[in-house]
């Protein structure tokens, strides 16, 4: 939880303010948007350089317009697509971004690409517009978004990187990263540390390499060798990611995920996991004897949806357990999910 000062209770303040939302027509999210609209007048007084207070305003801008481009796709499952944009449209990279995005979107997932060229042209092309959205960077040297993207409603322009990166994860259900430079490094660097301290949903992350190449087997032998034998992370982080050259096989990666598996999310001290049918009890028990070492509290158990899933109307038709979850070895939850998803 974010700690600030605490500040003595302006009732004159928080008057003026919830009559300027009900003078806009009010709408969703009225408490916490008056909180933004009086940490916004702290900046009155509370920072003086422009630069600082820019960065606040463009954020918030970018934010708000991206969460509002995307909420009309929210039940629409999303893959992000990372990877070199100078890839050419001859190399078999690009080739197999274009199979992997026409297949993913067959599969019924919409496909999210940084919107320049090389992979991410490949990415569109194969997804097609309908089914694509861009995330560009303004940068003074490129990018301008490809073609297939550029005139699509479904395209934002970013100022900073660091908003355009949290779109990317906020709204991704999966991530396949083909060979790319330092921005693809870190994109999924970014993924992974997110996923591996709880900060995203886990998610399926594949690194797609051309057939018989070795760029990802490399860098999986850099985090073997270096990483995990230096004890920098764990061996249970390794589930975090996997490596194929198939455009199909990857595919199979990110659709079997949510097989059975559907969402997670923390109610109080639970971690609630969403699946398409339960497990039987034999399953439950078995599952709490392999996964002892990550439950905290409260063994695995099937549940109806908690009172706080129902006031916030979220998924409470899908079937659900919970446990105790030592929240730090989410390694090992990957491992929860795909046993869950075997059942």
């Amino acid at each position: 939880m974010l700690k600030t000062e605490k500040a003595p209770v302006d009732p004159e303040l928080k008057r003026r303010i919830q009559e300027l939302i009900a003078f806009r027509g009010g709408g969703y999210n009225e408490e916490s948007v008056a909180d933004i609209i009086e940490n916004a007048l702290k900046l009155l007084k509370d920072v003086e350089d422009s630069g600082d207070v820019r960065v606040i305003q463009t954020a918030t801008r970018e934010l708000r317009y991206a969460f509002k481009l995307f909420a009309p796709y929210s039940d629409v499952r999303k893959v992000t697509i990372f990877g070199s944009a100078r890839t050419q449209p001859t190399r078999t990279e690009y080739l197999q971004g274009v199979a992997f995005g026409k297949k993913i979107a067959q599969a019924g997932f919409m496909v999210i690409t940084g919107a320049g060229g090389g992979i991410m042209q490949a990415g569109h092309e194969g997804a097609g517009p309908e089914n694509s959205f861009g995330a560009n960077i303004r940068l003074p040297w490129e990018q301008s978004a490809n073609a297939v993207i550029r005139e699509d409603k479904k395209l934002i322009t970013f100022k900073y990187f660091f908003t355009r990166k949290l779109i990317f994860i906020r709204h991704s259900d999966a991530i396949a990263l083909f060979p790319g430079g330092f921005g693809t490094m870190d994109e999924g660097y970014e993924a992974l540390t997110l996923m591996q301290t709880g900060k995203s949903q886990l998610m399926p992350l594949v690194l797609v390499d051309r057939p018989g190449g070795t760029y990802w087997k490399t860098w999986d032998k850099h985090v073997r060798e270096h990483l995990l034998r230096d004890q920098l992370i764990s061996p249970d982080d390794l589930n975090l990611y996997q490596i194929t050259d198939d455009p199909d096989q990857a595919v199979k990666i990110i659709t079997r995920f949510y097989r059975n598996f559907h969402s997670s999310r923390f109610v109080k001290d639970l971690f609630v996991i969403r699946l398409k049918h339960a497990p039987s009890e034999s399953a439950i028990a078995a599952m709490n004897e392999d996964f002892a070492d990550i439950i905290s509290g409260v063994p695995i158990k099937t549940i109806s949806a908690t009172a706080e899933e129902i006031e916030d109307r979220d998924h409470v038709e899908l079937a659900r357990i919970a446990f105790g979850f030592n929240r730090k070895d989410y390694g090992r939850l990957r491992q929860l999910i795909d046993v869950l998803n075997g059942v």
